[in-house]
């Protein structure tokens, strides 16, 4: 008897863009049947005009800061599971909000709502080898230390090593690819950055991560493309990242279907320049924490909160949505939220980002091909992140499923309210287990920590 069987659904295959009208079987955690399944299941899930999609894997967000939740409660993987996300790469950007043993270890006690596999960041380990001056470029010693503490991570099972190069100005290209030094050449492993900077910096900071990605002779994933290239430039960096793809650097790249980015407001991405850069002021950032939720900023706020709130997440309201389409679109781009909160703040991406492709973008401004948004939710990150047995619905492949209405799927998600669940996530489905039915969750301790290629 089969665990669960999905029945009267339209079955999506990402891979051969077609709909297989019909019932899903699963059984110990695995998909056993597509289409007609004959066998009884001791539980039946009516998917009658739903769509039923792989989970989607979101290759770039950031996970929970335990010294904020102090291990009490969820505070992104929570908005993910609501959202049809069944599994995230976490530790983007250089930054591990803790170290990945905590994180492992917390998941295989407690579970988590989603599948989180993580990133080592090179920001978090500068500090970790006594580099606390993100201005400075670290010393010979400290390179050493950081390589050291790669190797163990990459030991430990972390799937690549990330950069947040605009974060820490004094990482030289040569830090980048020193810190690399032990996993160079491994082709199982992949590195992630934030970019240099952004707007009329773009191209030259795409170029740096090639080289990065040439010299360590490592699999490249070019982070959240739309906050570094829709500032008028997203077509001439979408055709170099082309060349250099054409070249032999093995790159990749990821957006999210927002117009404004989020960031710590103490950041180096606000160092002085910022709004020359993006040709706009003061009042084009928004504060998204106590004291000062909501309000956008003048010159006074905006020092003050970048002096004695420097942790707090801002909201910058300064890219092109034309350009963020044409990123979506982009056959080498493949979609990812970028969500992090503090105390449940922060940018809608981390609530809204998937619900918003399909039902805003596919359905309402037909702007984007749904099978093809699918495909960059599913089966395109779990390729880059050597997911044997996730991102399609087939024989044998993890039971990681979502179920959604395409009449009603919408992000509710606000820039006021940036946890707010989406509508049309009928069902949410891990490792075989129902984790959401009826847009209500039911547990959200399914997740497990993958460490590199255990998934």
């Amino acid at each position: 008897m089969l665990d669960i069987k999905i029945v009267n659904g339209k079955i999506l295959d990402v891979v051969n863009k077609t709909i297989i009208e019909g019932d899903v079987g699963i059984k110990d955690g695995k998909i056993t049947d597509i289409g007609s399944v004959p066998h009884q299941a001791k539980e039946v899930i009516d998917a009658a005009g739903k769509y039923i999609s792989p989970g989607f894997i979101d290759i770039h967000m950031h996970e929970e800061d335990f010294s904020l939740t102090k291990k009490k409660e969820y505070d992104i993987a929570d908005t993910m599971l609501n959202m049809g996300v069944t599994t995230c790469a976490v530790g983007n950007c250089g930054n591990n909000r803790q170290s990945i043993q905590e994180l492992c270890g917390f998941i295989q006690e407690h579970g988590n709502p989603v599948n989180y596999m993580s990133f080592i960041g090179h920001n978090y380990l500068r500090n970790e080898a006594g580099n606390t001056d993100i201005y400075k470029e670290s010393s010979k010693e400290q390179l050493a230390r950081m390589q050291a503490l790669v190797s163990s991570a990459i030991d430990f099972g972390a799937i690549g090593l990330s950069y947040g190069l605009e974060y820490c100005p004094g990482i030289s290209t040569n830090e980048a690819i020193g810190v690399a030094k032990e996993i160079h050449g491994r082709k199982d492993l992949l590195l992630a950055a934030h970019y240099r900077k952004d707007s009329i910096f773009a191209l030259e900071s795409i170029k740096e991560m090639a080289v990065i990605g040439r010299e360590t002779d490592i699999p490249f994933q070019i982070s959240h493309l739309s906050s570094c290239s829709a500032f008028g430039n997203m077509t001439e960096a979408l055709k170099l990242i082309e060349e250099l793809i054409n070249s032999g650097i093995d790159l990749s790249v990821d957006a999210y279907p927002y117009a404004a980015f989020s960031t710590f407001i103490g950041s180096a991405v606000f160092d002085e320049g910022c709004f020359e850069l993006w040709n706009k002021s003061y009042d084009s950032i928004m504060l998204t924490e106590e004291p000062f939720k909501g309000r956008f900023c003048d010159k006074e706020l905006f020092e003050k909160a970048r002096r004695e709130y420097p942790k707090m997440l801002a909201v910058a309201y300064v890219m092109n949505e034309e350009e963020i389409i044409e990123a979506l679109n982009h056959p080498l781009v493949m979609i990812a939220s970028d969500g992090i909160y503090r105390n449940h703040s922060g940018h809608p991406r981390g609530a809204g980002t998937f619900p918003r492709v399909i039902g805003h973008y596919a359905r309402d401004k037909k702007a984007v091909d749904l099978f093809d948004a699918i495909y960059k939710m599913t089966y395109m990150p779990a390729k880059r992140l050597n997911l044997k047995r996730k991102g399609i619905l087939a024989e044998g492949f993890d039971a990681d499923i979502v179920i959604f209405d395409y009449n009603t799927i919408i992000d509710k998600a606000t820039f006021e309210n940036p946890q707010l669940r989406p509508e049309g996530i009928e069902s949410v489905i891990i490792d075989g287990k129902v984790a959401v039915k009826g847009g209500i969750t039911l547990n959200h301790t399914l997740g497990k920590f993958y460490k590199r290629g255990e998934a």
